[in-house]
């Protein structure tokens, strides 16, 4: 009974703490308010964690989400004291799980590192590997889905985090959905990382479900979009749907972090992060937003 008290307390303490809550900047294309993300793995120079850090600063990135591989494990302490050395905020941590994270041998080991470190963060998570999903009921998927997001939500409330649903395709990648597992859930620790760059199916809906997951948006991750069949992830600037969808996440009252991903960009993670903030800068001039692009002078 304690120990369900214990977290219902840490559970409320995260309710001013997350989506539309949070007090952000309306400047939100400027370059201090950008993430690098996908830039561990998707980096052909294989950067340690002091390379990463060095160059994210002559970038001038402030912060970085952390993608990472089983290989990358060792460097986990390496990273965070190298992000604190040259003051580079660790805005997400990424989590790959399954149905029974219980028995996720990499979730303790996440979770010791951000507690040992003292670093309250994001868990942007993915949840995979569920059984005959395509043979449940709408109310079933939710209700499977929901059950391991639960046991992440709760042991990263335990150490201060909170959890990102994050879109990478198929069920648990559709808004609408990840909405009713929030519902059902009712932990106010998990909100929504929206990525373009898994959003192919979401073009033409993106306008109306937008504002339902605006109260719960941690973050959004931009990459370029080319219509078509199939559509086409392209690098920022070189689409013709991302541009249309810049526009109402700036015209919306979203506040948060906006992430400059390097996946399927270029092979080398700084090549990648400058063509898409490159990109990001001819779209903002295009669109007259001039407070923004005084950041990147």
């Amino acid at each position: 009974m304690i120990q369900k008290l214990l977290l219902l307390t840490l559970l409320l303490a995260f309710r001013p703490a997350l989506g539309q809550k949070t007090k952000g900047t309306d400047n939100i294309y400027a370059r201090e308010n950008l993430i690098a993300w996908c830039i561990v793995p998707f980096d052909s120079r294989e950067r340690n964690p002091e390379q990463r850090a060095e160059m994210l600063d002559k970038l001038g990135f402030t912060m970085l989400a952390y993608d990472w591989r089983e290989k990358h494990i060792p460097e986990f302490d390496a990273e965070l004291e190298a992000l604190k050395k040259h003051h580079i905020k660790l805005q997400a941590f990424w989590l790959y799980s399954g149905p029974n994270p219980e028995n996720d041998k990499n979730l303790p080991i996440i979770l010791d590192l951000l507690k040992r470190h003292h670093v309250k963060t994001e868990i942007w998570c993915m949840i995979s590997g569920i059984k005959d999903m395509d043979q449940m009921t709408q109310q079933q998927k939710v209700e499977a889905v929901a059950k391991p997001l639960a046991y992440i939500a709760d042991k990263a409330a335990e150490i201060g985090c909170t959890v990102g649903l994050y879109n990478h395709g198929g069920w648990y990648g559709m808004p609408e959905n990840q909405l009713e597992v929030m519902n059902y859930l009712k932990r106010p620790n998990i909100g929504i990382v929206y990525n373009l760059h898994h959003a192919e199916e979401d073009i033409e809906r993106f306008p109306k479900f937008f504002p339902k997951i605006l109260p719960h948006l941690m973050a959004v991750n931009l990459m370029g979009l080319k219509k078509g069949k199939p559509v086409k992830v392209v690098p920022i600037g070189e689409g013709d749907a991302e541009a249309d969808m810049i526009r109402i996440i700036r015209d919306s009252n979203y506040r948060g972090p906006i992430g400059i991903i390097n996946e399927d960009t270029a092979p080398d993670a700084e090549v990648g992060l400058t063509m898409n903030m490159d990109g990001l800068k001819r779209i903002l001039k295009e669109q007259g937003d001039s407070r923004a692009l005084k950041t990147y002078k």
